[in-house]
């Protein structure tokens, strides 16, 4: 199962990814959010930053509803998300090894084409 420190390692493996200052974990590429932690929002409440889920970058509405289908063990979204290409992913039920998949594949869609091939040509640092 995964964690916090999962994500910070395969996050800053992948080219150009920085993480910026926030009170959980946010990554970003070419200035883009592909991963970071779940700002929890409950009315009346403070907001609550969860580090035991990740919000991804999916791409389209079609990939979200496929991952939100399929897997629903693993992803969820919540109203404040509708319309957005994100889903929120419980780390503690997904292996590593697809958590690389999905954080690349995060960061695949939102990284400069010429990264992007040099991913392909195996340029990724193991970190």
């Amino acid at each position: 199962m995964a964690d916090a420190d999962d994500v910070r390692r395969l996050a800053l493996a992948l080219p150009e990814a920085v993480e910026i200052d926030s009170e959980g974990f946010d990554f970003r590429v070419d200035g883009k959010g592909f991963v970071w932690s779940y700002p929890e929002r409950s009315p009346g409440r403070p907001r609550l930053i969860r580090t035991d889920v990740a919000v991804l970058f999916v791409g389209d509405e079609a990939e979200k509803q496929a991952l939100l289908l399929g897997e629903p063990d693993l992803f969820f979204t919540t109203p404040g998300y509708d319309g957005l290409p994100l889903v929120m992913l419980r780390l503690a039920e997904v292996g590593v090894d697809r958590l690389r998949e999905l954080v690349t594949d995060a960061w695949r869609m939102r990284a400069p084409h010429g990264l992007v091939e040099d991913l392909g040509e195996g340029r990724l640092r193991l970190g």
